[in-house]
């Protein structure tokens, strides 16, 4: 591969679902004539094509779309600015001198030499596997979003008597979908005391179907030879672990999961960026620059986020930092000061602040995180060693959506370039 020919681009995006088509728009409008997204799939939009359910679009367009509706957007969007997609076409191989290798029927094997690359790969569902649930191993068994697309894009039901465990928001969209398709969902149950998904999506897509959300609750049995008979489900203790005499047996033929997702970060382990033990994605600085020079990381890849318009968001962030480092805009800077999390905190972004060299203007960044719990009438800080350099209140915190705290441009120029910790105060 090394003897191939490489065609070089400004900057390559590696998936073509809402990051990096928000990537390559803002790319492409801060200058850069050469924008090329790769695509693995047949088809442009990622995910959203699945979602056929309203509630996208709201922070960013301020109206409710459905998720091929606000695909459609970014879509028209790219072709009005000529941004270059190649779809059915999967990254094998990258390297730290941002050398690109990739296959497709069409072209075969294809070689870039990027200005800069853009991780914009998602995220998969975590599987029944890594859950180490004990029973058989009967057909019936589906992750939600395999279900979702069964149902949604190709019209087949996976089944007619339903149980999900966890309550992702995937999960609980599935569990309004199967109902209004016919299918009884005998319950949903979430080993932790509290949901993982959207409060909007517990009321919208359980409470209103009268389906119940069993929390400190997992299954602990399955049972099915050929196909699913039924579960076994019990209440959890403090310590996750099932309790005694607790079990209640439901009589289903399919089993959804909705039970996490994780990036897809094969190619970033490949290339050697530093992960986050706590996101499992990049660990980035305020630019989204990964630990490697030129490579940049946003949507899901980078951290799960609860809504697409703050994939977006952050991606086109993404694209921009990545057009100022080609165009040497990007001002060096003076320090990298590490953000840890604090108390109550769990998996802020970024991880880093670069703050300017020789007093030139810095630009406000807004930290990310999920809570460890739910939190009622509590304060987020901002510290620059002890001292609190932001406080914002807030009346309510859920490990399902996410927090956030801005910090101002005038606020970074004041840090002493102590580590920052970003906390929760009851």
């Amino acid at each position: 591969m090394a003897n191939m020919n490489e065609m070089y681009v400004d900057v390559l995006i590696i998936g073509a679902g809402p990051a990096g088509m928000a990537a390559g728009i803002a790319a492409r409008e801060a200058g850069l004539e050469n924008v090329l997204i790769l695509e693995r799939e047949n088809e442009i939009g990622g995910i959203l094509k699945q979602c056929i359910h309203n509630g996208f679009g709201l922070h960013r367009f301020k109206e409710e779309l459905t998720g091929p509706e606000y695909a459609q957007r970014d879509i028209d969007r790219m072709e009005e600015l000529g941004v270059a997609v190649q779809c059915d076409t999967m990254v094998i191989e990258i390297d730290s001198g941002k050398r690109v290798t990739a296959v497709s029927r069409t072209h075969g094997v294809q070689v870039f030499r990027a200005g800069a690359v853009i991780l914009a790969m998602g995220c998969r569902e975590r599987p029944r596997g890594a859950l180490a649930i004990p029973g058989t191993r009967p057909a019936g068994i589906f992750s939600a979003g395999t279900a979702q697309k069964l149902v949604n894009m190709h019209g087949f039901m996976p089944g007619r008597r339903v149980v999900i465990l966890g309550s992702g928001d995937i999960g609980l969209i599935m569990a309004r979908r199967m109902t209004l398709q016919g299918a009884e969902v005998l319950a949903c149950a979430e080993i932790m005391p509290y949901s993982s998904g959207l409060n909007r999506n517990i009321v919208q897509c359980l409470q209103d179907y009268d389906i119940p959300l069993l929390l400190s609750h997992t299954v602990v049995d399955i049972r099915g030879r050929e196909r699913l008979e039924g579960v076994t489900i019990a209440r959890v203790d403090e310590k996750l672990q099932p309790i005694p005499k607790t079990e209640t047996e439901y009589a289903c033929d399919t089993l959804l999961l909705s039970v996490g997702l994780i990036p897809e970060n094969e190619l970033s382990k490949q290339i050697g960026v530093e992960l986050s033990a706590v996101t499992q994605g990049a660990v980035v600085d305020d630019t989204l620059q990964t630990s490697i020079d030129g490579v940049f990381a946003c949507g899901n890849v980078l951290h799960v986020h609860d809504l697409v318009d703050f994939v977006s968001e952050e991606s086109a962030k993404a694209g921009r930092a990545a057009a100022d480092y080609l165009l040497g805009k990007r001002r060096a800077p003076s320090e990298s000061i590490p953000v840890a999390d604090g108390s109550g905190v769990r998996g802020v972004v970024p991880q880093r602040l670069c703050k300017p060299a020789n007093n030139a203007q810095a630009s406000g960044v807004r930290f990310m995180f999920r809570p460890d719990r739910v939190y009622q009438n509590v304060k987020v800080e901002v510290l620059d060693g002890k001292h609190t350099v932001k406080s914002v209140k807030r009346r309510i915190l859920a490990p399902g959506e996410m927090a956030e705290i801005p910090l101002s441009a005038g606020d970074i120029q004041s840090l002493s370039g102590n580590t920052v910790t970003v906390q929760i105060m009851e």
